[in-house]
């Protein structure tokens, strides 16, 4: 029997009930591409993490919190919403691991903004009063149907996969990249100009994307492709 690629998924916080969980849609855009996720300890311990990141082929960088401005060296706004130490910690450890060796790593939503923040990058704490509310950043109920297009950079890994330079995606979401990480390379952005795809020229796989392909995998093949790319690579 081959072995799928056991993906090493960062969970969610839940501080009011004390408790850790997860959108089903991230296992499930896992299992359906091929790999077998499982839900990691939320743990900053540094012999934990690295066995961990020998233990996992590749890791997903979930949604959830808002990233700490501390990471980024800013004062917290008062748009700024609840942030978690406990990821901001853990996520800080498991990026530097995965990319030391190389393992892919798929970044969702809080995913693109930690990672762009980790590397040196800085974020809009709230983008209708930073940036701009021009369009639908955070979107209602449905999420699996679009609410604005992104352009899509040609020559770039992910344009390379859909073969579009335009891509309908949902949003929800009211951070975002400020000024790129120099280690981080734009492959997509919104009409208002917000980045909105990112990846690593120097790794493997490292991408990220700020809109949701967990909910949307089941009926947009573009979704379920990158959810195939990233598995592919591990």
């Amino acid at each position: 029997m081959s072995q799928k690629p056991v993906i090493g998924v960062i969970p969610l916080i839940d501080y009011v009930k004390s408790s850790y969980w997860m959108l089903p849609g991230y296992f499930g855009g896992i299992i359906e591409a091929g790999g077998l996720p499982i839900m990691l300890p939320l743990t900053s311990e540094n012999t934990h993490i690295e066995q961990i990141t020998e233990m996992c082929s590749g890791f997903l960088f979930t949604g959830g919190q808002d990233v700490s401005p501390e990471i980024y060296s800013a004062r917290k706004i008062g748009a700024c919403g609840e942030c978690s130490p406990e990821r901001d910690a853990m996520e800080t450890l498991l990026l530097k691991y995965a990319m030391q060796f190389d393992k892919p790593v798929l970044g969702i939503c809080r995913g693109i903004q930690f990672m762009n923040a980790s590397l040196g990058g800085t974020l809009w704490q709230d983008i209708p009063s930073q940036f701009s509310d021009t369009i639908t950043h955070c979107q209602k109920p449905p999420y699996d149907v679009p609410s604005h297009e992104v352009y899509i950079d040609s020559g770039t890994p992910l344009y390379e996969l859909l073969k579009t330079k335009e891509l309908p995606v949902n949003s929800y979401h009211h951070q975002g990249i400020r000024l790129l990480s120099e280690k981080l390379k734009s492959m997509a952005k919104a009409p208002d100009g917000l980045i909105e795809a990112v990846y690593s020229p120097k790794h493997k796989f490292l991408w990220a994307v700020q809109w949701h392909p967990e909910f949307s995998y089941t009926r947009d093949d573009n979704s379920l492709n990158i959810f195939k790319e990233f598995i592919r690579h591990c």
